[in-house]
């Protein structure tokens, strides 16, 4: 597949041997997450449904293994410099969490309006939080500048080997606990997820499919994907912040055009009709990231017809304010 010239990279894309080195680290502060077979969500896709509950890590979402993995491999100088990042808060938490862990000064750019609760976790973390730019692409070019001022680390949110090789020990677990799995459907933002289970599943067994998940209102990488063009957008109008972003990232394309199967977009009503199914047939709470493969699932329900699938619920950090409207709406 053709890579515009605006996403080619020479980052090393990170292989198994670099996710099982992860693994090491991060299972000293880590538990696996457990997986789930839905008898409830069998019926209703017609598939074998297995939920991979990344939802239950200690920061809510799957991202703190990458900054686990990343932190823990900085230099001594770079711990003393401090590191600074971008986010709408789940990969915020993520670098909080590990800075927290091995004693390194955190600054997190986030966009204003950002979800609350997961502002708090970040300042709980003990990051300093700077509420910054109207999008995250506005609060990551004022990271990415601030980091040039101050001369703190860098840590951007997708282009990173390390974060992705962090992020894929999920994968790992998925594909040991299901050796005979055959589609994985996970939410595409950044790309660090989508780009880990392509790695790590997919580096065990090469015919197994990984179809990323998009908002219709955030299409960025499906269109740059589907078209082999540079597809920005202006705009990412989506509640699910954790995949609101406008601009594809060098790294995880370079990988998504080598590996990913398939894009597949959901719309705004299908991910908060997923979150009330998941809190129905799985009693599990997912933001509206995390229930985008759900919503895809029953999307191309018929692709997927008796095939034993994963559905990567990477994260649960819905505000009550949110999860109240959502129930009240008429689809609940």
């Amino acid at each position: 597949m053709n890579v515009p010239a605006e996403l080619q990279t020479n980052l090393e894309v990170p292989g198994l041997a670099q996710v099982f080195e992860a693994r090491q680290v991060i299972y000293q502060h880590l538990k696996p997450t457990p997986v789930l077979r839905s008898i409830g969500l069998s019926q209703i896709l017609g598939a074998d449904v297995y939920v991979k509950c990344e939802n239950l890590l200690p920061t809510g979402a799957f991202k703190v293994r990458g900054g686990l993995n990343l932190i823990s491999r900085l230099s001594s100088q770079e711990r003393e410099r401090g590191v600074i990042t971008a986010s709408t808060g789940n990969h915020g938490q993520s670098v909080a969490y590990a800075a927290r862990a091995y004693g390194v000064k955190a600054i997190i750019g986030a966009p204003l309006g950002s979800n609350p609760f997961k502002l708090k976790a970040m300042r709980d973390l003990g990051a300093e939080v700077v509420e910054v730019g109207h999008d995250f692409d506005e609060a990551r070019e004022w990271v990415a500048q601030e980091a040039g001022r101050q001369g703190y680390r860098y840590i951007h949110s997708a282009n990173e080997p390390l974060l992705i090789a962090g992020v894929a020990t999920a994968s790992l677990e998925l594909i040991e606990e299901i050796p005979d799995l055959e589609v994985i459907l996970v939410p595409l933002g950044g790309g660090s997820g989508a780009c880990g289970h392509c790695i790590g599943a997919k580096g065990v067994n090469p015919h197994l499919q990984v179809i990323g998940v998009q908002a219709e209102q955030a299409p960025a990488i499906y269109q740059t994907f589907k078209t082999g063009q540079f597809s920005p957008t202006a705009t990412a109008n989506t509640f699910a912040e954790g995949i609101a972003t406008r601009v594809p990232f060098a790294l995880p394309y370079k990988i998504m055009t080598q590996l990913l199967d398939d894009i597949v977009l959901v719309s705004e009503e299908e991910m908060r009709q997923a979150i009330c199914l998941y809190l129905d047939t799985l009693h599990q709470l997912a933001e509206g990231a995390g229930a985008a493969p759900l919503a895809a699932a029953l999307k191309i329900r018929e692709r997927l017809a008796g095939k034993k699938i994963a559905l990567i619920l990477s994260g649960g950090n819905l505000t009550t304010e949110t999860l109240r409207q959502i129930l009240n709406e008429p689809h609940a």
